[in-house]
């Protein structure tokens, strides 16, 4: 039998919901609030910002009590939203399942290093951290998806012989975004899925330059790279130069490709404006969203500028409590959504 097309969304199905998030947009960050952000003489200024942007006060001002706040605020937004996206609930998993990945590779090497893993487990997956790590002590992870139960068996095993993390890590990529491309394409949104593809496209891009700049071999890359985008996985494996421009040169990452390939040459390129050349490739795909009245790409788009913002902020908060230099931090910064 075939397998029955995923119903496209409606847009009309999104008109009250894309109302309303049109209207929460006005309390994002902007890179105007980002710079007070970084300029606030105390952290209880920095707090009451964040608190008129709908964020919990992390006061005083912790790496726990941030990731807290934050989490806290991720896990109220999907709560928010599953309501109005019932009947495409692959929408919010497109952007949790990260979250779950993140905790199975926590989980995998404080097994490995024997640590515990608890302060190292993140909310904001389809699995709630503690049930995910009681599962993983009684042995068996029936509660997550097979994808991951697999893969997770698979990456254990790896790290046992091998004593290699970052193959562990690689294996577990891979599956995550099969599962957020599949998941992509069961929602039966176009845009969903070419955001998930773009995604791989970056990640991709990177893991080519960065293998070609560390002197990386083929059999290296071919571990790093991830199946799924729009340019093929073995076109990527062997293109150096003006070769890895042409391959992106039709995609959103053109801009980013002649950076990374100028990166190859000795003694050229920023290495940190390539990075944000691939985030702002992506954010800018996403902004389109803005653009529409109402759909469900007002969902994915606001869900998207929600984790781009956990993630300015991290930035921000953890380089202030470092002390880091002002101009540092803003380095670091992507393009805001809005």
């Amino acid at each position: 039998m075939f397998n029955k097309k995923p119903r496209e969304p409606k847009d009309t199905e999104y008109l009250a919901i894309s109302a309303r998030l049109h209207v929460w947009e006005t309390r994002l960050l902007t890179r105007e609030r980002l710079e007070q952000l970084i300029e606030a003489r105390e952290d209880s200024e920095a707090a009451k910002i964040l608190a008129d942007c709908g964020y919990p006060e992390p006061v005083p001002l912790t790496l726990s009590r941030i990731e807290r706040s934050l989490g806290q605020a991720q896990e109220d937004l999907f709560a928010e939203l599953a309501q109005a996206v019932a009947d495409h609930p692959q929408v919010l998993d497109v952007f949790r399942i990260r979250y779950d990945y993140h905790n199975a590779k926590a989980l995998l090497k404080a097994e490995a290093q024997d640590q515990d893993p608890q302060r190292l487990l993140v909310s904001g997956g389809r699995y709630d951290p503690k049930a995910l790590l009681e599962a993983h002590r009684r042995g068996d992870l029936d509660i997550v998806s097979p994808t991951l139960r697999e893969a997770a068996a698979q990456a254990r095993e790896l790290l046992a012989t091998s004593k290699d993390p970052q193959r562990s890590d690689f294996l577990l990529d891979k599956a995550c975004y099969r599962e957020m491309l599949e998941a992509a394409q069961a929602s039966g949104s176009d845009f969903l899925t070419g955001y998930v593809r773009l995604l791989i496209d970056s990640l991709n891009l990177r893991a080519a330059v960065r293998a070609t700049r560390a002197g990386r071999g083929e059999e290296f890359l071919e571990r790093a790279l991830i199946p799924g985008g729009t340019v093929p996985t073995a076109a990527v494996l062997t293109a150096k130069g003006e070769a890895l421009v042409k391959l992106f040169q039709d995609t959103p990452l053109r801009d980013a490709a002649q950076a990374g390939a100028a990166l190859l040459e000795p003694e050229k390129g920023d290495m940190t404006a390539f990075e944000r050349l691939c985030d702002d490739a992506v954010t800018a795909y996403m902004a389109k969203a803005r653009q529409v009245p109402f759909g469900i790409e007002t969902v994915i788009g606001y869900l998207y500028a929600r984790q781009t913002e956990s993630t300015a902020i991290r930035i921000v908060l953890s380089g202030r409590l470092a002390e880091m230099d002002k101009d540092k931090i803003r380095e670091r910064l992507r393009e805001a959504y809005v």
